[in-house]
C-alpha cells in the first residue's frame, strides 16, 4: 500500500525527495514551509502551510525533511519526535544497497545511484547523496550529510552533524568527530580528531 508523505522544506533538496518518493511508489500529498503560503504549487505539489502546521497531518501521514541544514533538520525532527510523527526514509530505487547487515536511521534520504555496502550503519535523519559510496563497515552518525560523489573506504566512522563534501575520500579504518566540514575534493588519510573545516589533499584544517 503506498504511503502518503509530507516533505517539510520546499527547496532543492525537497523537490529531489519528491522525486525519491514518486519513483518509490508513494504519493507526495505536499510541502510544508515556512517562505510560503498555504495553496502556493512548488514543483507540482501543493504547499499545506508552513511547518507549525505539522500537527494537522500527524495522524494520517509521514514525514521527510528535505532540509540540508543539520541544525533545523535536528530541531525540527524533534518537534515532530516530541509529537510521535512517523518518519518516511526515502531511498531511491537506483540505489544500491546490501542486503547483509545494513541499517538506515529513520528519516533518513539516500539518493540516486548511492552505494551502502555491508555492514553498514547510517543514522537518523541522514543525507547519502547521488552517487556517494558509503563501503563496508560504516558508521553514519545522526544528522550526517556525505554529498554528490564522496567516498568512504570500509570501516569509516562519521561523527554526529559532519558534512563530507563533494567528490571527497575518506580512506579506510579512519574517525571523523563530530561537526567536521571535509572540503569538495579532500582526501581524508588521517583520523581527523577535532572539529573544523578541512580542505585539500591531504586534507587539513584550515580553521
Amino acid at each position: 500500500m503506498a504511503l502518503e508523505v509530507v516533505i517539510i522544506g520546499a527547496s532543492g533538496h525537497g523537490k529531489v525527495i519528491a522525486d525519491i518518493v514518486k519513483k518509490s511508489g508513494d504519493i507526495v500529498l505536499g510541502f510544508l514551509d515556512d517562505a510560503m503560503e498555504q495553496g502556493d504549487e512548488f514543483c507540482g505539489y501543493p504547499v499545506l502551510g508552513k511547518v507549525p502546521d505539522f500537527p494537522k497531518y500527524i495522524e494520517k501521514y509521514s514525514f521527510v525533511i528535505g532540509i540540508g541544514n543539520h541544525t533545523v533538520r535536528e530541531r525540527i525532527a524533534l518537534e515532530l519526535s516530541g509529537k510521535k510523527a512517523s518518519f518516511y526514509t526515502a531511498i531511491h530505487p537506483s540505489a544500491q544497497i546490501s542486503s547483509v547487515d545494513v541499517t538506515i536511521g529513520e528519516g533518513s534520504v539516500v539518493m540516486a545511484n548511492a552505494v551502502i555496502n555491508s555492514g553498514a550503519r547510517i543514522g537518523r535523519q541522514c543525507i547519502i547523496n547521488t552517487a556517494a559510496v558509503v563501503e563496508h563497515d560504516n558508521r553514519i552518525s545522526d544528522y550526517v550529510h556525505i554529498a554528490v560523489g564522496a567516498k568512504l573506504a570500509g570501516t569509516v566512522d562519521i561523527g554526529k552533524y559532519s558534512w563530507i563534501g563533494i567528490g571527497a575520500t575518506v580512506l579506510n579504518n579512519l574517525d571523523i568527530c563530530d561537526r567536521c566540514l571535509v572540503g569538495a575534493g579532500a582526501v581524508v588519510i588521517e583520523h581527523l580528531t577535532k572539529p573544523g573545516t578541512y580542505i585539500g589533499v591531504p586534507a587539513k584544517k584550515i580553521n
